[in-house]
């Protein structure tokens, strides 16, 4: 089996507590542990995962340190970090097997990049080399512009920046997202078709978006991702159908192999398991 990265999930460990004043909790058939991911993942030929910490626990990134500590090499991460952490603490998450963390403008709006501390902690990032993930939608990419601008960290856009696929891809969030690809430095997701298509399976209605996004970024900055388990949706969502997109998006074997492989496996640090 070749080797293969799923380069967006999460892990909700019901033995671990979520945090009282969490933004959200999931359905418990929204939930899953990092056994239940690798179980996952080897059903569809994936050998390695990023994981990325879980909003509901809030700064503690307990349950996806413990995942990446138990998988022999497979797990890196993304971390939720407080504004003010020191370099120290920093430095013990990318032992760890921490390559970046996020901020989420969809909760929080411009807050984690306003807050006190943040221009330290952003400057902590841009130093270790690490990403800054960005989970968004709609325009909000593009009222962060210039804080991004100011940091200059290398970003890492979450769902290709979930936008309104009824406004086409002038729209400013998505225009935003197309001028960091071709900066050449940045890094998207082609993940969670099913976040922004208002068509449901396979998802047509995102294929421009898609292809816009490969353009600017080249499959050297593209990755794949599930978004496993799927949490915060309606309806049911299974892990088969978004990744039988990526045929269709990608024709060639050997392109989705450097999107799957060759590109997070030299983005996160990731090395192939004996």
């Amino acid at each position: 089996m070749p080797p293969a990265v799923d380069s967006h999930a999460h892990i909700f460990d019901p033995a671990r507590r979520f945090a009282p004043d969490t933004v959200y909790v999931p359905q418990p058939s929204q939930q899953g542990t990092a056994g239940q991911f690798r179980a996952v993942l080897e059903a569809h030929g994936f050998t390695h995962g990023l994981l990325v910490a879980a909003q509901p626990y809030l700064y503690d990134n307990g349950a996806m340190l413990d995942a990446i500590a138990r998988s022999d090499g497979r797990f890196k991460g993304i971390a939720l970090v407080r504004a003010g952490t020191g370099e120290r603490a920093l430095w013990a998450l990318a032992r760890a097997g921490v390559v970046g963390l996020r901020f989420n403008l969809t909760t929080f709006g411009m807050r984690e990049f306003t807050e006190p501390g943040a221009d330290q902690l952003l400057a902590q990032v841009r130093e270790m080399g690490w990403f800054l993930q960005i989970h968004c939608e709609h325009d909000e990419l593009a009222e962060a512009m210039p804080a991004i601008r100011r940091a200059g960290v290398s970003v890492m856009i979450d769902h290709f920046g979930r936008p309104d696929v009824s406004r086409g891809i002038g729209q400013p969030g998505f225009a935003a997202l197309l001028e960091l690809g071709r900066e050449g430095r940045h890094v998207v997701k082609l993940s969670a078709p099913f976040r922004c298509s208002r068509e449901g399976y396979p998802y047509r209605d995102v294929d421009p978006f898609i292809a816009a996004a490969i353009e600017a970024y080249s499959l050297e900055r593209c990755v794949w991702g599930s978004d496993w388990p799927f949490v915060r949706m309606d309806e049911r969502v299974d892990y088969g159908p978004p990744l039988a997109c990526l045929g269709r998006w990608l024709p060639d074997e050997r392109d989705r192999h450097t999107v799957l492989w060759h590109t997070p496996a030299r983005l996160f640090g990731l090395g192939a398991v004996p």
